[in-house]
């Protein structure tokens, strides 16, 4: 009996910890979330395909509302003049008027062979109807280049503002080994250079002469074809006018 009413705590403390374990887990989940939110939301570059050193690109800056209260209604995005992009072109986005604003380039450039004076130093996006709504995200592309050969990364600063006033400046520079900032500004990695600013072309050359070579060992390899087959065909009828031969003696004899 002794040993029985020690055994009822402990089995009463077990059913207490088994009901409480659910609320400890969302709790935990909701701390979880609480703390990866900021991550989700934030105003990130990414490219459509290989950012490569001195090339074109397409890039998509990606708003994401970070507000279940208010929409994005424009956004704003710097870029960079240490090195400055001559070519700039926007893919429309239903429902959004974008325009460019140009600046002086302290240095001139040189792209294509032409000396590039001024530079695009600011794209507006502005909503035309709702803008991005909350849970929503929206994607800007761009055509961009020549990108930088000399540089690893190229960083846009960005300005997301909301139909209440509220703007949330993405600009902060991200350093490495340390901890991400609150804000940090859109970061455009890039990869080696390509051999050849017009890889395009030069692919389409390459693409070119391989196809002409497999032709040329397709045409040898169906005339090597021929010719064995030409001897098969040969040997089979000198078979078959021997076989006639020695046939038509028998008959004879």
């Amino acid at each position: 009996m002794a040993k029985s009413s020690q055994q009822q705590p402990e089995s009463s403390r077990t059913r207490r910890y088994a009901r409480r374990l659910p609320l400890v887990g969302t709790l935990a989940a909701g701390g979880v979330l609480l703390l990866a939110g900021p991550a989700f939301a934030h105003v990130s570059v990414q490219p459509d395909g290989a950012a490569a050193k001195g090339s074109f690109a397409t890039v998509n800056f990606k708003v994401p509302n970070e507000r279940d209260d208010a929409s994005t209604v424009k956004l704003e995005v710097t870029l960079p003049t240490d090195h400055p992009l001559a070519s700039v072109m926007p893919q429309p986005v239903p429902g959004w008027k974008v325009s460019i604003s140009k600046a002086k380039l302290p240095k001139p450039i040189e792209m294509e062979g032409e000396k590039i004076t001024e530079a695009p130093s600011k794209i507006t996006w502005t909503a035309e109807d709702k803008g991005v709504e909350p849970g929503q995200f929206q994607q800007f592309p761009l055509s961009v280049g020549q990108l930088p050969k000399d540089a690893d990364q190229v960083v846009f600063k960005a300005l997301q503002t909301y139909d209440d006033k509220q703007v949330v400046r993405w600009i902060e520079p991200t350093k490495e080994g340390a901890p991400e900032p609150e804000n940090p500004a859109p970061v455009l990695k890039l990869t080696a250079a390509e051999a050849d600013s017009h890889g395009a072309a030069s692919d389409g050359k390459n693409e070119a002469k391989d196809a002409g070579n497999t032709a040329a060992t397709d045409a040898s390899g169906s005339d090597t074809t021929a010719r064995v087959l030409g001897g098969i065909g040969i040997v089979v009828g000198i078979v078959g006018v021997g076989f006639g031969l020695f046939a038509g003696r028998r008959r004879s004899a």
